[in-house]
């Protein structure tokens, strides 16, 4: 079972720790600058992912190297002059897991690794649920036992070697954490109306009105442009998104094998054709995992999560 890369001491943090999983801490500065890339999308299946790497029939050796490759974090710095990116080819089409929950599947410059699944939630139909187990981190198969009736489970917040999560958790009007307010982005659940804020603006404050709330960063997108870029371009990890379209639904997003670098993902949201509005990276690597029961999918993680997102019909 492969282990998460420990940051050098040298690496500043957002939090208390320096243990940061899924990637390097991200600094402010670079979250307020915008970016562009050549990829493009495309469609595919939905990929079975029951197994450590459901690619491994057709393609061993790629298998292999995204293994390997899995242990390196997303390394997040700030530059200038970014690169012009090219007229997207036209997306997919959704195809229905159930009444207000949608998937597609979309493959960045025809790179079958890169590859990320796509989940769009009517808030009409299904309603959200953050779950926090400071220091008793659960499998997806355990996350599944314990939340039984939930349509869909992704892993959520960055965490500490404790398992204590980095940036704020609100689980059924409880807070937990110290929020962020300089970097990234929140989504949060009001008055019983999903949400995905950007912190580059005034973000609205975690108050006693929030029921639900998870965090992450860098901001990916914002007002519909790229938000993060990187000079060295990063590296590239497996990915969990959340954002928030034009119409008001909320988009759930994993990248399962060897996904984008944050510079070209960044870059790659607003040409898709998803009409993303904001878009914020939640915890990648080994802790990416996604639950999809009504359209059989099922991504585990490396690792074990101690806090989640689900989602329930209302």
């Amino acid at each position: 079972m492969p282990r998460k890369r420990w940051l050098p001491a040298a690496y500043p943090t957002p939090g208390p720790s320096r243990h940061l999983y899924g990637g390097h801490p991200t600094s402010q500065a670079g979250e307020q600058n915008a970016c562009l890339s050549r990829t493009q999308p495309s469609s595919g299946p939905l990929p079975m992912a029951t197994t450590f790497c459901p690619l491994a029939l057709a393609w061993p050796r790629l298998c292999l190297l995204a293994s390997l490759l899995l242990l390196t974090g997303c390394s997040l710095r700030t530059s200038s002059a970014p690169t012009p990116a090219p007229t997207p080819t036209a997306s997919s089409a959704w195809q229905s897991a159930a009444a207000g929950l949608e998937w597609r599947t979309l493959i960045p410059d025809g790179d079958e690794l890169a590859q990320i699944v796509v989940v769009r939630v009517d808030p009409q139909r299904f309603r959200f649920r953050a779950i926090y187990r400071a220091g008793d981190p659960q499998s997806l198969a355990d996350w599944r036992k314990i939340e039984p009736d939930a349509s869909l489970i992704i892993n959520a917040n960055f965490f500490d070697k404790n398992h204590r999560v980095l940036g704020a958790v609100v689980s059924d009007g409880i807070r937990y954490g110290s929020a962020y307010s300089d970097r990234g982005g929140t989504f949060y659940v009001r008055d019983d109306r999903p949400a995905v804020v950007s912190h580059l603006s005034p973000p609205s404050a975690i108050d006693s009105s929030v029921q639900q709330a998870v965090q992450g960063f860098p901001l990916l997108a914002h007002r519909g442009q790229p938000a993060y870029f990187s000079p060295t371009n990063g590296e590239r990890n497996r990915r969990t998104i959340i954002a928030e379209d034009i119409s008001g639904k909320i988009l759930i997003m994993v990248a399962p094998f060897l996904g984008l670098s944050l510079h070209d993902l960044s870059a790659y949201l607003p040409t898709t054709g998803l009409e993303i509005v904001t878009a914020v990276n939640l915890d990648g690597g080994g802790s990416t995992m996604l639950a999809l029961p009504a359209a059989d999918y099922f991504q585990p993680s490396f690792d074990a999560v101690p806090a989640i997102l689900a989602v329930y019909p209302r």
